[in-house]
């Protein structure tokens, strides 16, 4: 099962991502949880400690092993490089859970990335089309790092929000990339919502086959989506409730 989550910065995505993946293999599924979001913080957030993360630079920008791969430093260079073995090599195992950072594509500016891009990009595929683990993909806002052809093994692209116009019509724009990508299914998660006022507002925004659940403002999650490194899940009413989106997110999946 392949999973992307995609959704506004400061939504809890990263948080959402880090305890679908300890859910996940909590029932003894082996994860791969990819972070290619910029703000790379998956890994605070699943637990591993501030030194293993200081010495894993995010696979992009490792220019010595990408000009190994992409030919050296010639203009030519190959579009589909061979980076099958590089999750082995590069991925810090936590129990059945493995994290690896991507990094992110690279934005225009005085320098060309195209190689860097298409070496990313070859990740992406040989994650989304190759990896046999179910694995979870924390992106940025957008979903950039999917082509349409990698986009068709995506089984569920999960958009999380909170309750604002603003990071609504975040959702709006990545919808319309999954629908124009082609992903099967998409389906909206609600966060940090604190009131029936809240609740309504979302409710009136997406159909109910869309979000497929509203997560109450909590300060648990909020510890962690401010890198305390808790490597438990909530427990409680809150809980259940992540319990039950989690199960509606896997049995979409298959």
């Amino acid at each position: 099962m392949k999973i992307a989550i995609s959704g506004k910065g400061g939504v809890g995505k990263t948080t959402f991502a880090a305890n679908f993946a300890r859910w996940l293999s909590n029932k003894g599924i082996t994860v791969l949880a990819v972070d290619a979001d910029p703000d790379a913080s998956l890994g605070t957030i699943l637990g591993i400690s501030d030194d293993v993360l200081s010495t894993l630079k995010p696979i992009v920008d490792m220019k010595d092993l990408i000009e190994e791969r992409m030919g050296g430093s010639g203009t030519y260079y190959p579009l589909n490089p061979n980076v099958d073995d590089i999750l082995d090599d590069y991925c810090i195992p936590i129990g059945d859970l493995r994290f690896f950072r991507m990094g992110n594509i690279k934005g225009g500016g005085t320098s060309c990335y195209c190689k860097e891009n298409s070496f990313l990009r070859a990740l992406v595929n040989s994650l989304i089309l190759g990896e046999k683990d179910t694995v979870i993909l924390d992106m940025g806002a957008g979903i950039e790092q999917l082509t349409r052809g990698t986009a068709l093994g995506v089984d569920v692209l999960v958009i999380v929000t909170e309750p604002s116009k603003v990071s609504v019509q975040t959702v709006k724009v990545i919808q319309q990339l999954a629908s124009e990508l082609g992903i099967p299914r998409v389906v909206v998660v609600g966060n940090k919502v604190r009131n029936p006022k809240d609740e309504s507002f979302l409710r009136d925004q997406f159909p109910s086959e869309q979000l497929i659940g509203v997560i109450p403002y909590s300060e648990e999650l909020l510890e962690m989506s401010l890198n305390t490194g808790s490597i438990e899940l909530p427990g409680g009413s809150l809980g259940v409730e992540l319990n039950t989106i989690y199960q509606r997110i896997a049995n979409e999946g298959r």
